[in-house]
């Protein structure tokens, strides 16, 4: 797999390999780690019949300012309410038009020198802004184009561009709202959210998986995660479950928020804690783990459904988000408690509630989609041809 590599094919491989482009943006972590996942499983079932390149469409292409987004998206998160006013105001199918339209004239080269000097046997958009002007500046005649959905339900508009060969998407939900945009139904296929396969099992004995990660096996632990960039009120809501009294422990995930990370290091903790930056073990943390403490991102819901985790959502952000909450709250898989009071009441009520926390943990493996990036790889090699292996 290259990223931004500017070649025809990726670095080395033979041009008998069909090349498949990944656009996506750091603009939040789920869209590369959504991407990864992907490539992973063609990897899988399709071994070395692909040249995969990943394309940071805004930081490679995108004209300034935008081209400055995946750098400023973590302080635009840090603004709720303004963001939900923009998702607001932006979504609708109509409006998603006049928006594009409007853009076009300011984005049309950018789009254009993509699809220049990108000339790929398929395309996979994994980034709703990118649909809409890569799609008007390829035309008519090109390869096949592909959206995967990496919002669970209230995607947005953006998402849902007219012309995709296959739209596909995590839950029915989000498969009403692309019929909605007017995308026709059979085009659009609900396969769950791609995640790698490294949280999609073998399961672990979580006494088994605390041992590993040096965690005690004597009380129940909570694992705290605000994502790659350490997002949401994760500080308070430690501080406030520490000194609540209950008889548990913490992990707590600060990504690559240094500053949090440092801050927390800081603190003599009343109960066991352990601190972590940007971890790579966090696939054995959840199948460690007795509760997750979140935010409701999708791609961590997902990984923590595949690992029959139930989670306490602290905080989302607003528009693209709110639908993850009820989701959870619906499927029964997990509580929304903002604020650390609420985070605290919620996690003591689950841990002296055996009976509900086994129904939580079993409803999670029920509706998981552990299977999603495979069924992707699958389609992406029956769209270019090329024989799939047999299920490893």
């Amino acid at each position: 797999m290259t990223e931004d590599s500017g070649r025809t094919e990726g670095k080395g491989l033979p041009r008998t390999r069909k090349k498949i482009l990944f656009l996506f943006s750091d603009t939040g972590g789920g869209h590369r780690s959504a991407a990864e996942a992907i490539v992973e499983a063609l990897e899988e079932c399709c071994p070395g019949a692909f040249a995969c390149e990943l394309v940071d469409v805004f930081r490679k292409y995108a004209p300034r300012p935008l081209d400055r987004m995946p750098d400023l998206y973590p302080s635009m998160t840090r603004l709720p309410a303004a963001w939900g006013v923009g998702y607001r105001v932006s979504n609708g199918r109509r409006r998603v038009r006049a928006l594009e339209r409007t853009l076009w004239p300011y984005v049309r080269r950018a789009a254009r020198r993509l699809v220049a000097e990108r000339r790929p046997d398929l395309y996979v958009s994994v980034h709703p802004l990118l649909n809409h002007p890569v799609l008007r500046a390829l035309g008519s005649e090109r390869p096949p184009f592909m959206t995967v959905v990496t919002d669970l339900v209230t995607a947005h508009s953006f998402w849902y561009a007219p012309g995709v060969d296959e739209c596909l998407v995590p839950t029915e939900a989000a498969r009403e709202r692309a019929l909605q945009t007017g995308l026709e139904a059979d085009r659009v296929h609900v396969v769950g959210l791609p995640v790698s396969r490294a949280y999609c099992g073998p399961d672990v004995d979580p006494a088994e998986a605390r041992r590993k990660l040096g965690w005690p096996l004597e009380v129940p632990m909570v694992l705290l995660v605000g994502g790659g960039e350490g997002m949401g009120p994760l500080f308070p809501t430690a501080r406030a479950l520490a000194r609540s009294g209950a008889s548990l422990g913490l992990a707590v995930v600060a990504g690559r928020n240094q500053a949090l990370r440092e801050h927390l290091e800081a603190v003599a903790w009343e109960v066991p804690t352990h601190i972590y930056g940007f971890e790579r073990r966090l696939p054995l943390m959840m199948q460690a783990a007795s509760i997750l403490v979140t935010k409701a991102g999708p791609g961590t819901m997902t990984e923590a459904m595949n690992a029959g985790l139930p989670m306490v959502l602290y905080s989302r952000l607003p528009g693209q988000e709110e639908g993850n909450v009820t989701f959870a709250e619906t499927q029964g898989v997990g509580i929304w408690a903002p604020g650390p009071r609420r985070t605290v009441e919620a996690v003591a009520g689950l841990l002296s509630d055996e009976a509900r926390l086994s129904q939580m943990q079993q409803r999670c493996r029920q509706i998981a989609k552990p299977e999603a990036a495979r069924l992707i790889a699958e389609r992406i090699a029956r769209r270019v041809g090329v024989q799939v292996a047999s299920e490893p």
